[in-house]
Parts: C-alpha cells; structure tokens; sequence
C-alpha cells in the first residue's frame, strides 16, 4: 500500500501537472503527434541547452582529425537542413574518446558524436541515423518531458521557474541528465521504450530526407549488439532498448521513411 504521504504528494503533483497543461504546457510530438506535457517554453529549453553544450565542450577532449570531424559536420549538416529548424545555430563536435560508444544532441542544435561511435557506423548512413536519432530526440523535446518532471518534483512550480530564469547549475544539470550525458553515475535515465521509438521513426525520416539510405539503419543497431555481446554494452545501447524488438521496429518504419527517401 502506497504510504499516505506518497499518495498526497502524488496527488498534488497529479493536479499541478493538470493545471500547467490548461496554462500551455502541452504539445504534440512532430510526425507522431503523440501528446506531451512541457512545462517550459522551446526557447528557455534551447537556452539552458546550449549553455549545456558548452560545459561540456570546456570539459572534453576535442579530435583534432580533420576527415572524422569533415565527416561528422557533413553529415550533420545535411540533417539539419531537413530538420526545420532554421533558428538553431548549428554545431557539430567530435569528442576524442575511443572507449565512450555514445553520441547526443541538445536543444539548440548543439549534437556530438564520441570516436568510440565510429567503428559501429561504420558508413554515412549508420553515423546519418545516429545523428538523426539524436536530433529526433531534440526535435520531439524528450528531454524537456524529462527535464520537466524533475525539476518539478524537486523544486515545485515556483521553483522550477526561477531555476530556468536564471539558467542554474540545477537546471543545466537537469537539462544534462534529460538528453543522457549527465557525467555522475546512475544519474542519466534512459529515455522509455516509447521515446526511443518515437526517436527511431523521426530519425529515420530526416535521414531519408537528407538522402542517407533509411534500409542501412538495422545494419547499425545489429553491429551494436553483436559488439555488445563481446563486451559490456555500449553506452548508446544502456539508455535503449536492446533487444531484437528494436530492429524489427526499425524494419517496420522503413517503409513509411522510404517515401522521403531522395538519393
């Protein structure tokens, strides 16, 4: 039995989260249309993930190779232009980490890929729906449901505002964790299994659009998971769903992705 105090704080919060989506806290998902709940605006949320983006770049080594970082600025540059977002300013980093098997992108349109990435990508079109994934994330605002919720449940709804109006270590921090590249340990939630879908259909769209081949996409993953069979998993795959559920989803979209495709 959920404890009394449990249950008026789930109540509480039940009601304040009613009350912010009659004050403009809710929105659709792009090309899902699935309904969300935000409580803060897209341009405070860009705002606190550039800052972000930022941090991290003072703290990480950059690659200094200059055909990985081509690569990845080209790629990149081709989902942006797709992407709909034309008042992001867009950068493109290569983290020189060999070990770290991950990539993430923040509001802003700040998006990183670590070198540990690259020998799973392998091609254009795996490292195009690893950026695209990514930036799906962006675009649909999963890490601003996450971000709301903990902030909300740590400072409440007036907290919660003066944390985003004055970009506190407490809102980077929550911004960090709600795109996955919070740096302590277990404080990064993975993204659910409905989130990483969503993700995966809007990754692979922008592909298609920015004329990366969407069919090369379960070719990835597989590589992933055969890799993650030999050692302890990827981080990329640690925050996704792992199982064989995930390619035959992505096989299941192709179809609708290919309708954009262009070489």
């Amino acid at each position: 039995m959920i404890p009394r105090q449990c249950r008026t704080l789930f109540a509480f919060i039940s009601i304040m989260a009613f009350e912010l989506a009659f004050l403009g806290g809710c929105a659709s998902a792009p090309y899902t249309g699935r309904q969300q709940l935000l409580l803060i605006s897209e341009g405070e949320e860009t705002a606190l993930g550039v800052k972000a983006f930022h941090d991290v770049m003072k703290k990480e080594k950059m690659s200094t190779d200059p055909k990985v970082n081509a690569l990845v600025k080209g790629v990149g540059s081709r989902i942006a232009a797709v992407a709909n977002k034309p008042g992001y300013a867009w950068e493109f980093a290569v983290i020189d980490k060999p070990k770290t098997v991950n990539a993430f992108a923040l509001p802003g349109g700040k998006v990183a890929v670590y070198t540990g990435l690259l020998p799973y990508t392998q091609t254009e079109n795996g490292l195009a729906f690893v950026m695209a994934h990514e930036v799906g994330h962006v675009l649909a605002r999963h890490g601003g449901e996450r971000m709301s919720q903990q902030l909300l449940l740590q400072l409440g709804q007036q907290g919660l505002n003066v944390a985003i109006a004055g970009r506190s270590p407490v809102a980077i921090d929550a911004i960090n964790t709600g795109y996955g590249i919070a740096t302590t340990v277990g404080v990064a939630l993975p993204f659910s299994r409905e989130q990483e879908y969503e993700a995966d259909k809007i990754g692979l769209i922008l592909m298609a659009k920015a004329g990366y081949d969407p069919r090369e996409a379960p070719a990835f993953f597989d590589r992933m998971m055969r890799g993650a069979k030999q050692a302890s998993p990827p981080e990329f795959l640690s925050t996704h769903p792992t199982d064989q559920h995930r390619i035959r989803n992505l096989n299941a979209l192709i179809p609708e992705a290919m309708r954009y495709y262009r070489k």
